[in-house]
């Protein structure tokens, strides 16, 4: 290695993007309880029909609604000198729905609620970014542009200038993404209103130059 190669600066950059998230996720759950399994199955399915036809008149696309869970398990209690018995069984299923347009969400949600009614349980949403590709390409450029100001300034301050790039490496941080939980036991027809806030992804750059 000759000693031009050897004389060289390396700095960390840091930078990061920040965006509205333009996609949400919502879990929406049904639960029914009755004395006996067919009748909680059948109204488990009937409900969340129902919640599937509010999605749909909604403008929710088929493809952005999956079923992710189903079960069907006795319901106990425990009686004294009688142990565990059975007074019923509950039926339950799971949809994970994909919202694309934001404008009224909790709109959406609120007519899932009113659909389903008492059966209905909302575990949650997520919110996030469609193009995660596009902001982290500006978080590096971010990151770079701050590594190159201070390679500059190091450079100048030791009277050199700066010569090739000989090594790049990063390390991409991914913060949570804001997630608002919103739960319902009963059905509303009240739309609940929903903050967006902004997600940010930072990225940090190891680079190398020469000196000359």
């Amino acid at each position: 290695m000759t000693a031009q190669m050897k004389s060289s600066v390396t700095v960390l950059g840091h930078g990061s993007a920040a965006a509205t998230p333009d996609i949400m996720r919502i879990t929406v759950s049904v639960e029914v309880r009755s004395q006996e399994v067919t009748g909680a199955f059948e109204r488990a399915g009937h409900t969340a029909r129902s919640v599937s036809e509010a999605l749909r008149e909604a403008g929710v696309s088929p493809a952005d609604v999956a079923t992710t869970g189903l079960s069907v398990h006795a319901d106990t209690v425990w009686q004294e000198n009688q142990g565990q018995q059975v007074v019923g069984y509950i039926a339950s299923t799971t949809l994970s729905v994909t919202l694309r347009d934001l404008s009224t969400p909790g709109q959406i949600i609120a007519d899932c609620v009113g659909a389903g009614g008492d059966d209905v349980r909302l575990g949650g949403l997520e919110l996030g970014i469609s193009d995660q590709a596009g902001l982290l390409s500006r978080a590096r450029d971010a990151a770079f542009a701050d590594a190159l100001a201070k390679a500059r300034q190091y450079a100048a301050l030791s009277g050199r200038e700066l010569g090739k790039v000989v090594e790049v490496s990063e390390d991409v941080d991914s913060p949570p993404m804001p997630r608002p939980m919103v739960r319902a036991m009963k059905a509303s027809a009240d739309a609940m209103p929903i903050e967006r806030g902004e997600t940010e992804l930072s990225a940090t750059v190891r680079v190398r130059w020469t000196l000359i």
